[in-house]
């Protein structure tokens, strides 16, 4: 393989889960102030699907084979309408840092779907990482339940490990036609089903914010551009991108960077306080996956 072409499928896999974290304490403003979880993912959609749409009119065109079309129309509606509409959900119940703790466990899920589903074995090493990393787990869980900092804790976090879980389940789909078409042809296709899925459910809540129902601010306008043009068409965009030249696991174990990302923001703005269990459960977490994709490397 293209050493060179496999740089840059890391160097866009990083950047792209920086620009994730940063995206939660950014939805995280969203939910609480400018939209509704609806609103919030048409609007990403929408978004995103007119922007690949006409970078794809500049671009030499690709045919998609009906099967595969079909494919990254599952994908789309499981790894972004599913999912990031439990992440919305799951911010509004719980803090970004709880949030983006959770999504550690990405590389955890995607061994366990990975041998139930591929065949692909679990050793030693990788069991004790599954189990490391399903102790802090529980450890947030445990504390979310007694007195977390969000309105409904226990509830964020269930909605953020459903979330992670179909996320799962559209990097273990997708990946082999991620090897067959470029980023933009599978993104377009990806939000345009996207956008016909989440639309109708959305358009009447649209007056009823306060970005698009008459107290349009700047701040929220920002924000929400933020989030359609880096978190959701430049971070998918490198997703595909990074899949043709490296292994799922390898890209889910990048998403370790998002909570220390999240994290800093979150607590520095002031929408999450650090407390005892959150750098415990960091660590065994980040620890567990860290066992899990040593030998990946």
């Amino acid at each position: 393989m293209n050493d060179k072409k496999t740089y840059s499928a890391h160097a866009a896999i990083l950047l792209a889960n920086v620009i994730f974290g940063l995206g939660v304490p950014v939805t995280k403003f969203l939910l609480d102030e400018w939209v509704t979880p609806m609103t919030y993912m048409a609007s990403r959609c929408l978004g995103a699907t007119i922007i690949f749409w006409v970078v794809s009119w500049f671009l030499p065109k690709e045919h998609v084979e009906r099967r595969d079309l079909l494919v990254i129309m599952a994908g789309g509606l499981t790894g972004f309408v599913i999912s990031q509409t439990l992440t919305a959900w799951a911010l509004q119940f719980t803090t970004p840092v709880y949030f983006s703790l959770i999504a550690t466990l990405t590389p955890i899920v995607t061994l366990l779907m990975a041998a139930l589903f591929l065949g692909e074995g679990i050793t030693r090493l990788k069991s004790l990482g599954t189990v490391l990393a399903f102790a802090g787990a529980a450890l947030m869980v445990f504390v979310g339940w007694q007195a977390g900092a969000g309105s409904n804790d226990l509830l964020g976090i269930t909605l953020a490990l459903l979330s992670v879980l179909t996320w799962v389940v559209y990097l273990l789909i997708t990946r082999k036609v991620s090897q067959k078409y470029t980023a933009v042809t599978q993104m377009k296709w990806i939000f345009l089903v996207s956008t016909i899925a989440v639309l109708p459910f959305s358009w009447n809540e649209f007056p009823q914010t306060a970005l698009y129902g008459g107290q349009f601010g700047w701040d929220g306008a920002l924000a929400m551009l933020f989030i359609v043009v880096f978190a959701t068409v430049l971070g998918y965009f490198m997703i595909p991108y990074a899949m043709q030249y490296l292994k799922a696991t390898t890209v889910s174990i990048y998403t370790n960077i998002q909570p220390v990302v999240a994290s800093l923001i979150a607590i520095a703005i002031g929408q999450d306080v650090l407390t005892w269990d959150k750098p415990v459960a960091a660590v065994l977490v980040l620890l567990g996956a860290w066992f899990v994709t040593k030998e990946n490397d």
